[in-house]
């Protein structure tokens, strides 16, 4: 397991990012809502702030990712999941959390609402060519292996 330092600015008044178990890969962030309550009706999106601010180093992204007992039990999940910062942007980290449940659901100040992952990336460098190397697999798409 690789450790990088990434400095961060937190003008909530919540505790940084933190991983719920040693093993854990994503880390808990949570809604920084001064004004008050955000309630999401069924079908509603909204971009919910954090307060978070971050410096990645050069080749890192940080994904914005559901948390799973949210999607679960209250249909609660991320609109552009997972979401991506970028090692460049130095905004407030915003989370646009959508409502695919049947019921209303308050979005509290405080709140963990979503999973931040630090992952490391490539940029591609394209190579053209007119033939791919032959596979099993070949342009076998979506469900052609079946379903059981």
């Amino acid at each position: 397991m690789d450790r990088i330092k990434v400095k961060i600015i937190n003008r909530s008044h919540h505790p940084l990012p933190q991983y719920g178990t040693f093993e854990a890969a994503g880390m808990d962030v949570r809604a920084y809502l001064p004004e008050g309550p955000v309630t999401l009706k069924a079908g509603d999106r909204a971009l919910i702030p954090t307060g978070l601010y971050i410096q990645l180093p050069q080749g890192y992204e940080c994904q914005i990712r559901p948390r799973s007992g949210l999607a679960l039990n209250q249909g609660i999940t991320i609109a552009n999941s997972p979401g991506t910062v970028d090692a460049d942007y130095r905004g407030e980290i915003g989370v646009i959390l959508i409502n695919l449940g049947k019921n209303d659901f308050t979005v509290n100040d405080g709140e963990r609402i979503c999973q931040m992952v630090i992952k490391q990336y490539s940029h591609v460098e394209w190579e053209e060519t007119d033939r791919l190397d032959r596979t099993a697999r070949e342009d076998g798409a979506f469900g052609h292996t079946g379903l059981s």
